[in-house]
C-alpha cells in the first residue's frame, strides 16, 4: 500500500476526496441494508446466498478503504471487523433480522480478499523486458 499512498500523494485532492466519500457511502449503504427488515430488500439482493453478500461487500469496502487510506491498513482492517460485527449486534437487536457469527466470519473473508487484491496489485511484477534483436541467449 506505500506505493499506492505515494501514487495518492501526487493525485489531484478531488481524487482522494471521492475515494473517502465512496468509501463512507459504501459503508453506509452496507449498513442500511444490512439492518433493513428482509420485506423491504428488492428481491436480486436477497435472492443472492447471504454469506457471499457479505463477502462481496466487504471486498468492495477493504478495496475501496486501501485506496481511501492506504497509509492505515490496520486500522481500516481492525475498524472493518469491528463494523461488520457491530452490524451483527444490531442486527440481533432490531427483532426482525438475526445476527450470526457466521455472517461476521463472511465479513471477515471479504476483508482478506479486498486485502490480498490490493496486496497483489502492489506486489506484480513487471514483464520480462525483451531481448535485443540478434541475442543467442539460451541457444
Amino acid at each position: 500500500m506505500r506505493a499506492v499512498a505515494r501514487h495518492l500523494a501526487h493525485a489531484p485532492h478531488w481524487l482522494h476526496r471521492g475515494l473517502v466519500v465512496g468509501f463512507w457511502a459504501l459503508a453506509l449503504c452496507v449498513a442500511v441494508l444490512s439492518l433493513m427488515p428482509v420485506a423491504y430488500l428488492p428481491p436480486p439482493v436477497f435472492s443472492v446466498w447471504d454469506k457471499a453478500q457479505h463477502a462481496l461487500a466487504f471486498t468492495a469496502l477493504a478495496a475501496l478503504g486501501l485506496l481511501a487510506y492506504p497509509r492505515r491498513p490496520w486500522r481500516l482492517a481492525v475498524g472493518l471487523l469491528a463494523f461488520g460485527g457491530a452490524i451483527e449486534l444490531a442486527q440481533a437487536a432490531t427483532g426482525w433480522r438475526y445476527g450470526e457469527w457466521g455472517d461476521w466470519l463472511a465479513d471477515a473473508v471479504g476483508l482478506a480478499a479486498g486485502s490480498a487484491l490490493a496486496w497483489r496489485s502492489r506486489h506484480r511484477r513487471a514483464p520480462p523486458a525483451a531481448s535485443p534483436r540478434g541475442s543467442t541467449t539460451g541457444l
